[in-house]
């Protein structure tokens, strides 16, 4: 597998406690700035593939909810929080250069 990276969007342009959707093809990939770190996770609920976007983002405990069936995910590391879902969201690493927020992805 290669690796790249993709720009996801100016640091201004993400506040701490905010999020957005970049995409890689056909990939939707969730990113959020948590305190000023970023965090980048494939934008689908592993229980039922729904959009994480769709979900509130709380800081206060790193995590997304799926809308549909309440699962969270803790935006760092990807991890399901509570039932339904078990399996993680896969995550990306990320980087802040010059001004931009950088995603990796992989090939």
């Amino acid at each position: 597998m290669s690796e790249r990276w993709i720009r996801a969007c100016a640091t201004d342009e993400l506040l701490p406690g905010e999020s957005r959707v970049v995409w890689d093809g056909e990939t939707p990939i969730l990113v959020v700035n948590l305190d000023g770190d970023c965090y980048a996770l494939e934008d689908r609920c592993t229980h039922e593939e729904f959009e994480l976007s769709a979900g509130p983002f709380d800081p206060a405990t790193a995590s997304i909810e799926c809308v549909l069936h309440g699962s969270k995910f803790d935006v760092r590391d990807g991890r399901a929080l509570n039932p339904p879902a078990y399996a993680p969201v896969r995550t990306c690493p990320t980087r802040i250069e010059d001004g931009t927020v950088w995603v990796c992805v992989e090939d």
